[in-house]
């Protein structure tokens, strides 16, 4: 494939949400471009992306597939993208690197919301971007209600180019609004030209009127053309769409059924004629796109393979990537282009490419590298996504526990979208992530991967405890086997401390009651006894002091003094009133205004404190509600947000403060947690 012109070169990712048939019509582009000979489906598991076990099983995309292909000299990479908002980090990570984006969605009004979050981050990041309505033969609504519908979550104009022919509930055909040639679709042939039906005459007319006047925006030639009622030329037309598309002014609309391989050709011709070159995707990254020089690019994905071990799927921004090119210190090993999970082995790559190279050992995604030995600045990344459910998770087998860390790490260089942690209160390893499905696929990678099956629960709540009043109570430790024994005598005062001031350790000692080099040995044994109290939980808020004690001269030692303190704390705690304290969470749900009411619902049935809510800045018609809720409440939060908000709401948090358990919960959390260990 001739790839040595960086202007005939485009990478296109192709995004959308979950079963909108973005793998579908992947197919139907490498089918019509000659680079497959046969359409796979996603139902019977041989479609180029989704190949992965996990991708199989559950029939949906999990991760980013690539795959290359040719149409009209211009040699294309594209990237298929996961549509649930479970695996967005995947999908985010990937359009960073792409210079046009495909959005497709389905023509049905009530999924529309489901593409906003999408959008905006295509806007945020001025990627140029194109709507194909797919699947529209199954559409109940009529195609300028539905473009009027995107509108409402696009924050850019939609342009359509094309207006459907239907017969019936078929869709057959379509009319270049450009043109205005009307074409009749042929299942596995490119569409044949039609004289333009007299009964959709009127409604081509208001549609063509509206991409124009959209475009006449931009351009006050045209304007001034339409003003005059002069019909602008085609050549024009093209020209407006194709600098706007760069710029991200707007969006051109297509529509097909890409199962059928209906209005894939014209999108095609569109990507090829209007899609921006990758000397414009540098030029807004604020890079030049230099064919020679040192060498710049940036990892999109990590992959973990079983044949070739370590990818880094790569965008070269500058320069020439070569087999064994050394970037940011590490030697690369093999350089590839993918087609799913095949690899093709070639020998260079050039500006605009995406291309996987190999062995790039402790590179991260996201990581801009370079062959120059010296500084590399930093190309943008995506933002890494906060987490939103957890599971506690242990090897089933007691021996693979020492290669848990090793396999977490790699788990989460090839899905950036998880996170582990050992949670310090319950001893727990925790991992993160954006949803069930999520996790799920992330245990199925450890057992298929590196042979760790998991057993899992929710994670436990770090409950703490502490205390309403104060009391005084002595603790004597005496101990005598023969020889030299163990003398340690204390009096102490325990009293409660304002929530969030910790613990204090004071000593009042006078006479030398208590000599100065045991004191140290009581803090000890009251700090050791404070890990777990009456009802089990880590003791927090409190204040002991330590007043008064007796000594003797032989037996006495530290290590008394501490023992003598743990059963002074033993004996005194139970009547100091203790209580149980749960942790609060500061909480931000965004979602649409819409779905305020609901939220707010969400958060009371939640034991959640309303603190407000207020429209989201640079986001028309979202709201952010702000609210104190207890972690207890947290664990399917994310579940039933997105069940009430069409899988679009999300939700930043972080730990505010402690608070008192209510009264007629805590007998049941002291019954699940005997022993302190959480739920």
């Amino acid at each position: 494939m001739n790839r040595s012109k960086v202007e005939n070169t485009r990478n296109v990712a192709i995004v959308g949400p979950y079963s909108s048939g973005k793998t579908t019509l992947l197919e139907s582009l490498l089918f019509v471009t000659g680079s497959i000979s046969r359409k796979g489906k996603v139902k019977e598991g041989n479609t180029v992306a989704d190949s992965s076990p996990e991708s199989l099983q559950r029939q949906m995309s999990v991760e980013v597939s690539a795959a290359s292909t040719q149409y009209q000299d211009i040699n294309f990479t594209f990237l298929d993208c996961p549509g649930s908002i479970e695996f967005a980090q995947e999908t985010d990570n990937a359009l960073v690197g792409a210079g046009a984006a495909i959005v497709v969605c389905e023509p049905v009004m009530d999924k529309v919301l489901t593409l906003a979050p999408l959008l905006k981050f295509l806007d945020d990041w001025e990627i140029p971007h194109l709507v194909f309505i797919n699947k529209m033969d199954r559409s109940q609504d009529s195609f300028m209600e539905v473009l009027h519908s995107l509108q409402k979550v696009s924050g850019r104009p939609l342009v359509p180019q094309e207006y459907p022919i239907r017969q019936g509930e078929d869709l057959v055909g379509y009319i270049d609004l450009i043109t205005e040639q009307a074409y009749h679709y042929h299942s596995g042939s490119p569409a044949d030209p039609i004289p333009l039906p007299e009964e959709l005459k009127e409604e081509e007319t208001a549609a063509r009127n509206e991409m124009l006047e959209t475009l006449a925006d931009f351009d006050d030639h045209l304007l001034e053309e339409l003003l005059e009622e002069i019909e602008p030329p085609q050549a024009e037309i093209l020209q407006d769409l194709k600098q706007d598309l760069s710029a991200d002014l707007i969006v051109p609309v297509f529509l097909g059924i890409a199962e059928e391989d209906y209005g894939v050709r014209p999108l095609l011709d569109a990507l090829v004629k209007e899609a921006p070159p990758p000397t414009v995707t540098a030029q807004r990254r604020g890079l030049e796109a230099k064919a020679h020089g040192d060498t710049l690019v940036q990892v999109l994905k990590t992959y973990f393979t079983p044949q070739g071990g370590r990818l880094s799927l790569v965008r070269v921004w500058q320069g020439q990537v070569t087999d064994g090119m050394v970037f940011n210190g590490v030697r690369g090993g093999g350089l590839y282009r993918l087609m799913g999970q095949k690899t093709e082995l070639v020998t260079r790559a050039g500006v605009g490419e995406i291309v996987a190279i190999g062995r790039l050992e402790g590179i991260a995604t996201g990581e801009t590298l370079s062959n120059n030995q010296g500084k590399v600045e930093e190309l943008p990344k995506a933002a890494k996504l906060e987490p939103v459910y957890g599971l506690a998770i242990a090897p089933e087998k007691r021996k693979d526990e020492v290669k848990l860390s090793g396999a977490l790490s790699k788990l989460i260089e090839e899905d950036p979208g998880l996170l582990w942690e050992q949670q310090g209160d319950t001893q727990e390893v925790i991992l993160w992530g954006q949803g069930e499905i999520h996790l799920q696929v992330a245990l199925d990678r450890l057992r298929r991967k590196y042979n760790l099956s998991m057993v899992t629960h929710s994670p436990r709540i770090p409950y703490k405890e502490t205390i309403r009043q104060s009391t005084t109570v002595h603790g004597r430790y005496k101990h005598q086997t023969g020889g030299h024994g163990a003398f340690g005598d204390v009096y102490l005062d325990i009293k409660p401390l304002e929530r969030g001031e910790g613990f204090h350790f004071h000593q009042t000692i006078v006479g030398g009651a208590v000599p100065k080099q045991y004191i140290p040995g009581v803090e000890m044994g009251v700090r050791e006894y404070l890990t777990s109290g009456p009802l089990g939980f880590p003791v927090v808020d409190i204040d002991v002091t330590l007043k008064d004690g007796s000594y003797h001269s032989v037996d006495s030692s530290e290590q008394a003094f501490k023992q003598a303190a743990r059963i002074a704390m033993t004996k005194g705690m139970p009547d100091c009133q203790p209580i149980l304290l749960e942790p609060i969470l500061d909480l931000k749900v965004t979602a649409p205004k819409e779905f305020t009411a609901k939220v707010l619902q969400l958060l009371s049935g939640r034991r959640g404190q309303i603190l407000g809510y207020e429209g989201v800045q640079n986001w028309q018609n979202w709201d952010e509600v702000k609210a104190y809720l207890p972690q207890a409440e947290m664990q399917n939060f994310i579940v039933e947000l997105r069940s009430l908000t069409m899988g679009v709401g999300f939700f930043h948090w972080e730990y505010h403060h402690l608070q008192v358990v209510p009264d007629k919960l805590t007998p049941g959390v002291l019954a699940r947690n005997p022993n302190g260990n959480g739920q």
